[in-house]
């Protein structure tokens, strides 16, 4: 079953999609290539919106590489913009899901990990995790272009 949106969006004016190697470099690439995107579309870094997303896509790329990796396979990163909204789509292969939102609990000071879905809730206006077909999950993050 396909992803469907938080937020209906009739004018999607920008597109872009790419699948990078569930690594560390992979996650550092997606950064890279999604902020060189951000700022082609006129969302640059030093804006709030694009300040926010750049947050947004490292965590998100980071876990994906980390926590949802499967030997062999990719994950995705989906940038669509509005005038009204970023959406950020991260997808991996992995079918372990993470906490939905409002259900996250705050990790100990002693844990190395555990934290990112909480920047996550505290930055995007709206998120969640869908299943991905044919297997593994997308998490999607959105973020208001007029903050």
């Amino acid at each position: 079953m396909p992803a469907t949106p938080l937020h209906d969006t009739d004018a999607t004016v920008h597109v872009f999609r790419q699948r990078f190697t569930s690594s560390p470099l992979g996650a550092r690439l997606a950064r890279h290539l999604a902020s060189y995107r951000l700022q082609d579309w006129g969302v640059p870094a030093g804006s709030t919106v694009g300040d926010i997303a750049a947050l947004l896509i490292a965590e998100l790329a980071a876990n994906a590489a980390t926590h949802g990796r499967v030997p062999g396979a990719d994950f995705e990163l989906e940038l669509s913009l509005t005038p009204e909204l970023l959406r950020i789509d991260v997808s991996d292969s992995h079918g372990r899901r993470p906490p939905e939102p409002g259900a996250l609990v705050e990790a100990g000071l002693e844990q190395d990990g555990g934290r990112g879905l909480m920047l996550v809730e505290a930055l995007a206006d709206r998120w969640e995790v869908v299943d991905r077909a044919p297997r593994g999950k997308t998490v999607r993050a959105e973020v208001d272009r007029q903050r």
